[in-house]
């Protein structure tokens, strides 16, 4: 392998880092082309660090010789557990500790084994591997994403040449920064998703973050809260009110995401959500069939804590319809994309008024006017309240419990 591939691959990875080419595609295409140039790689891995409210990082992996492999696979924390043990005896870990960057084994010519990993190497017929740590600044480093780990290994039976070698420190540092590029994309997508919701995170990466940037929408509003929360914050220990908060918002929110709907905001035990409404009538029982679901998991939630001596509590719900501002609303350096106006006031006096009528759920005439007249049957009046700074009294409905 001669200067003019190696010159002629890091650029190649440049362009396709600029590009954001995904790193399985990534790690294939530099493979591929590290053999066809010469360097005999048949085996590559590499993985890097992210910031993910469940994930640690991301790993990947490529070979040539017909086996079965995973190719992108995602790992929890490595400081607990077996996957801490693992990680605390492997070559990347030793190469942290001791400040090392480049640790080579050539396996078929006598050098030891001295790592699982390596030692799997070899099982499978590699002659030489060569691994790397390529370590970030500290104002390169996001979350748990301060280096880059990559090896190398080859069947070839001269194992790699001291070219090759070279060649490996030259471009391994340049396909780090063009993984590290498209981790950062992820992370962004990550990080927006989790605190907008799955459609203001979209509309936010695509560029509508100017303050006072708005469309006017149609959309099925769900506002809920919890029953008995201040109660249960009074007389619970400390250390279980994150934990409840958690499982019942899972419960909520998993309910909402797999019916189509999208979590804008989280306020204290409340949640505030929207089902995009098009076609008014399907969004209206895309939020009943949350609704439903919702129930089914927290009934099965409660049985659980019950079982464990914690404490329980169920959830109230309010339903509307209506047009509302959905965009960037707040000062020139902080900004919330949510939704406003009289619609989402109105749902949040709905689902309020649940505790006054003891009822878990109630729907507005609204909702109960945009239902297919099927699914209008399932409700039954509760009766007309005015609601408080809405100026006009309405009929609200909830679900007919002989009709479920």
């Amino acid at each position: 392998m001669d200067q003019t591939d190696v010159d002629r691959i890091a650029d190649w990875i440049i362009r396709r880092g600029l590009e954001g080419t995904a790193e399985p595609e990534l790690l294939r295409l530099f493979c591929e082309k590290c053999g066809t140039a010469g360097l005999p790689v048949n085996r590559g891995l590499m993985f890097i660090d992210t910031l993910h409210p469940v994930y640690e990082g991301r790993i990947f992996r490529w070979r040539n010789d017909g086996e079965p492999e995973e190719p992108v696979r995602d790992y929890g924390p490595s400081n607990e557990g077996e996957l801490a043990a693992s990680w605390q005896r492997s070559p990347f870990y030793y190469l942290l500790q001791t400040g090392g960057e480049e640790l080579r084994r050539r396996i078929g010519f006598g050098e030891s084994p001295d790592f699982t990993i390596i030692q799997e190497l070899k099982d499978a017929g590699h002659t030489d591997a060569v691994l790397y740590v390529h370590r970030f600044s500290a104002d390169g480093t996001i979350g748990e994403m301060d280096c880059f780990y990559s090896s190398w290994a080859t069947r070839d039976p001269k194992g790699f040449s001291e070219d090759n070698v070279r060649a490996l420190r030259r471009l391994v540092p340049a396909l780090g920064l063009a993984v590290k590029n498209a981790a950062l994309a992820r992370i962004s997508a990550t990080l927006v998703e989790v605190y907008l919701g799955r459609d203001a995170g979209r509309r936010v990466l695509e560029g509508r973050i100017r303050r006072g940037i708005a469309d006017r929408i149609e959309a099925v509003l769900w506002f809920s809260d919890l029953r008995s929360f201040t109660a249960i914050t009074d007389t619970a220990r400390p250390v279980e009110i994150i934990p409840l908060l958690n499982d019942y918002a899972d419960a909520v929110i998993t309910s909402i995401q797999q019916s189509g709907g999208d979590v804008l905001k989280l306020i204290g035990d409340g949640t505030l959500a929207i089902f995009r409404a098009d076609d008014r009538s399907a969004a209206c029982i895309n939020a009943l069939r949350a609704e439903a679901e919702m129930r089914r998991r927290v009934a099965e939630l409660n049985e659980r804590r019950k079982a464990e001596e914690r404490p329980t509590t169920s959830v109230y719900v309010g339903l509307h319809v209506g047009a509302v501002f959905y965009g960037n609303i707040g000062s020139v350096d902080r900004l919330d994309f949510t939704v406003v106006g009289p619609a989402v006031n109105e749902t949040s006096r709905i689902a309020s008024m649940c505790r006054s009528v003891d009822r878990p759920v109630l729907i507005s005439s609204a909702f109960a006017n945009a239902l297919p007249a099927q699914d209008r049957g399932r409700l039954v009046s509760v009766g007309r309240f005015a609601l408080r700074g809405v100026g006009r009294a309405q009929d609200l409905f909830t679900l007919d419990p002989n009709a479920l």
